[in-house]
């Protein structure tokens, strides 16, 4: 299995070309070199600059996508891949922590307390750029003098909190690539996903333009659809009252799209709660439902803003699509997987060299901390409190330590990452270690690191 080669750094701090691992251990053991970082494994020369030395351009591949994006080091003279990892989002993780919060806040507002009362307009919007009012959020105008000024620059595009962490950890490591390794160019796919096409592949002509809902509002479709009948008792229940429902309920990651609604009574509605429906006992529902598009929204709603701001790097950028990434990676008779798809992104791709059963770094987004400082409980009510300050002892929960334990039960030494607390009493790989014992080796950067295992062969 071939190994991710290791980044080196000369004396004055600029990258240089990557060194096998057994050449690292050696430089290392020889006292030439030190340890600058080790997830990705990087050494810094003691005795060598980049004036001195000769470096190759590499070209740096992203795969964008949804979930999990795949990143690549292209070595341009002899086009082998040196290095891959793949980044793992945590878009899901954030969206869930909106709406908890948003579901709390809109708890404790209409709530019957002595809260104050809601207030409206109260987020201080910037003011209109033509008569000094309050602008549009995220605009430069107001609503009146929105079609009045042709010349305003438009606002730069805003993404939500969920889609800009995405985008903002493709640009991270991009960002650090480029001053560890000698980069010269990028490769980037930016591919659009058609939701017509998706949900039926033989959709054409006038069909396409039209839609499932030409013509309908979506009660009345549903009520067509089904025949005014609830698809789960088929008007056993002698409920007069029909009520669109989620087959996947929205709680569980259901959208609003037609496919995911159905209409049903209200006592069927009621008695599924916040089942699916094949959890209520209706397989042939939830058959019905068709693939979330959530994953092809995502990466449609965040090629271009990701394009445009890797071209802040100052880098050449090469554009390729999915087709044609997808035929490179045939043509090779490469295995599926996101780093080999970043590998064979674009033109560059279609002779590329690279070890299937790579080992590959697994980059996963854990950002850094939570802002909130106050527990609730169900009801949105505080039951505890978290201390403001965020590190003790020079300690902050993620820090990459190894631990030397002199005596006592688990005596020896233990290397991962330290939870915190506010007393000498920090949790490593389930024990708890005094901070004296604790030596940091990569402080917390937001990200976990593990190593991936190779993809099956094909």
């Amino acid at each position: 299995m071939q190994q991710n080669r290791v980044f080196v750094l000369g004396h004055d701090g600029q990258p240089l070309d990557l060194c096998h691992p057994a050449r690292a251990r050696q430089l290392l053991r020889r006292g030439r070199a030190a340890v600058f970082r080790h997830h990705p494994f990087t050494i810094i020369l003691k005795d060598r600059t980049s004036e001195n030395s000769v470096t190759h351009p590499h070209r740096l591949t992203i795969d964008p996508g949804a979930k999990t994006t795949g990143i690549a080091l292209v070595r341009e003279t002899d086009a082998r891949v040196v290095w891959a990892a793949e980044i793992h989002h945590r878009g899901d993780t954030i969206r869930r922590a909106l709406a908890t919060r948003s579901a709390l806040r809109r708890g404790r507002r209409y709530r019957r307390t002595r809260y104050r009362k809601p207030r409206f307009l109260n987020r201080r919007p910037a003011p209109c750029v033509v008569c000094g009012h309050n602008a549009r959020h995220g605009h430069l105008t107001c609503r009146v003098h929105a079609r009045q000024r042709p010349d305003t620059p438009a606002p730069p595009r805003r993404l939500p909190p969920s889609l800009q962490s995405r985008v903002q950890n493709v640009l991270t490591w991009a960002r650090r690539l480029v001053r560890w390794v000698p980069v010269t160019a990028l490769s980037v796919e930016v591919v659009r996903f058609d939701p017509q096409a998706l949900q039926n592949p033989e959709i054409c002509g006038i069909e396409y333009q039209h839609g499932e809902l030409f013509g309908y509002e979506i009660r009345e479709y549903l009520l067509e659809k089904f025949g005014r009948t609830c698809v789960y008792c088929r008007g056993r229940s002698g409920d007069p009252v029909l009520e669109v429902e989620h087959v996947v309920p929205k709680s569980r990651g259901g959208t609003d799209r037609v496919s995911n609604l159905v209409i049903a009574c209200r006592t069927c509605n009621q008695a599924k709660g916040n089942r699916t429906a094949e959890e209520f006992g209706h397989p042939e529902v939830q058959a019905q439902a068709g693939q979330p598009l959530r994953d092809a929204a995502v990466v449609n709603s965040t090629r271009w803003a990701l394009y445009q701001r890797l071209g802040s790097l100052g880098l050449p950028i090469e554009v390729g699509t999915g087709g044609q990434t997808k035929y490179n990676r045939a043509c090779q008779g490469y295995p599926k997987a996101h780093w080999i798809d970043a590998a064979c992104v674009g033109a560059s791709g279609a002779t590329v060299r690279l070890d299937p059963a790579m080992q590959t770094l697994a980059i996963r987004a854990t950002g850094h901390g939570r802002r909130q400082r106050c527990g609730t409980d169900r009801y949105g009510f505080p039951v505890r409190h978290v201390p403001r300050r965020k590190r003790f002892l020079g300690f902050a929960t993620g820090d990459l330590v190894r631990a030397h334990v002199p005596s006592g039960k688990h005596a020896g030494q233990h290397t991962g990452r330290i939870t915190i607390r506010h007393r000498p009493s920090f949790r490593l790989n389930g024990v708890d270690v005094h901070p004296r014992h604790l030596r940091v080796l990569q402080r917390a950067d937001g990200y976990d690191y593990t190593y991936a295992a190779a993809p099956p062969q094909s």
